[in-house]
């Protein structure tokens, strides 16, 4: 089984942020909102096109979500 996206950014999460991931990953964590069992491309980047003020751009997520593929991936997961 897959884990969503949220899962597998909470490891990137700091108490002292240093990178933009971290800091995103600690953002999504305080967004009570955030799409937390997705796995969905389109679902999470249509909801922080339209929630996600704390990015400052949308290249940030697809850095992230490369990571995630390339994850699930060496996880023997296949990609969606």
């Amino acid at each position: 089984m897959r884990k969503s996206f949220f899962h597998f950014l909470m490891k990137y999460r700091e108490d002292k942020t240093t990178d933009e991931i971290s800091r995103f990953a600690n953002a999504a964590y305080h967004d009570h909102s955030f799409p937390k069992h997705s796995e969905d491309y389109d679902e999470i980047s249509t909801y922080l096109e339209l929630n996600g003020n704390y990015l400052p751009t949308m290249v940030l997520f697809d850095q992230a979500w490369e990571l995630y593929l390339e994850s699930e991936n060496q996880s023997g997961h296949k990609q969606i």
